[in-house]
């Protein structure tokens, strides 16, 4: 049996930002229906935009201005994206996808222009222009439940947790063609690629483990177990170390990428960890708590909570932009 350190996490002030922290975070709220966006400096809410019904994940561009959030919908499939001005802080425009519905998992492509988004209902990776609101292309994964998608540094590749069909799917996004499916354990949701594209990590919440998917091989290893429900996976930027969040677990988990050795976890009791990210530099990450309503700001040199920030009801996705909005 493993040992590894446990950290619990400390009260911290109600003013909670951290000393130090700077930057912009942009949160989801699924219930009501909104982003927040929060100055991390102060702590403020800056401003409560409305989104489509039920928004799940939000990405913000290189240059930190330009939020996309997916409008997933609640009992009625959501066919929207709703894409936000940081430095304005108001709703930019609304692009609906039409047929496509339950768009969840999303990432920038490089340049700023272009978004993959998965369709859930569709079995799909969607492209969309920001600029014409158009979908692009089409990469039919033809699998159950594509829900969430990782895409390498070069925007060439794209991975799905397919939930309902125990697969993982690897996608040219140029060419919108299926390469390789890999099965993985039961019902996988959160799937992260390597920005080099030599490994993925998928968790499968039937089975309470993050399994690795070594790309060169296609061989696929369990990385950690134990979870009740691996949320999400986040790779540090030099994919040392990889941040798990276990929503129904109340704890984050962080792992050593290449020896798949548990380093410690944070116990967050009660607290419902579910988005995640990264800030400027990686000194801190940035984990959304559903059941509290707010952020939590963490150390990763220390690996320990240094401070909070509100957020709307049931706060999922998160985002992060070194810029700050204009002044009033």
């Amino acid at each position: 049996m493993r040992l590894f350190p446990v950290l619990a996490v400390l009260p911290v002030a109600l003013a909670a930002q951290a000393p130090g922290v700077s930057g912009t975070l942009i949160v989801t709220n699924k219930t009501p229906s909104t982003a927040t966006i929060i100055d991390l400096a102060s702590g403020r809410t800056l401003a409560t935009l409305p989104t489509g019904q039920g928004p799940h994940e939000v990405v913000v561009s290189a240059d930190g201005r330009t939020a996309v959030v997916t409008d997933y919908g609640a009992q009625i499939p959501g066919q929207s994206l709703t894409v936000i001005d940081v430095m304005g802080k108001t709703v930019r425009k609304t692009i609906p996808l039409g047929e496509y519905r339950r768009p969840h998992g999303i990432v920038f492509l490089p340049g700023d222009t272009l978004v993959a988004v998965t369709s859930e209902t569709h079995r799909a990776v969607l492209t969309v222009d920001l600029r014409s609101g158009a979908i692009v292309r089409v990469a039919m994964t033809n699998q159950a439940g594509s829900h969430m998608v990782g895409v390498t540094a070069d925007g060439r590749r794209g991975y799905t947790g397919d939930i309902g069909s125990n697969t993982v799917t690897e996608l040219d996004l140029m060419s919108g063609a299926v390469l390789r499916r890999f099965d993985v354990p039961a019902q996988p949701e959160a799937v992260n690629v390597t920005s080099d594209g030599r490994e993925v990590w998928v968790g499968s919440n039937a089975m309470g483990k993050v399994s690795a998917i070594d790309l060169s091989s296609g061989a696929v290893t369990t990385a950690a177990e134990g979870f009740s429900w691996p949320y999400r996976v986040l790779f540090t930027p030099d994919h040392a170390s990889v941040l798990l969040p276990d929503y129904r677990g109340n704890t984050l988990r962080f792992v050593d990428r290449a020896s798949k050795r548990e380093l410690s976890r944070l116990t967050l009791d009660g607290a419902g960890p579910q988005g995640i990210t990264l800030g400027a530099g990686a000194r801190h990450a940035f984990l959304s708590l559903s059941n509290e309503g707010r952020v939590a700001i963490i150390d990763l040199a220390t690996r320990a909570v240094v401070g909070h920030v509100a957020a709307g009801a049931t706060p999922d996705g998160v985002a992060y932009s070194s810029r700050l909005p204009r002044p009033e």
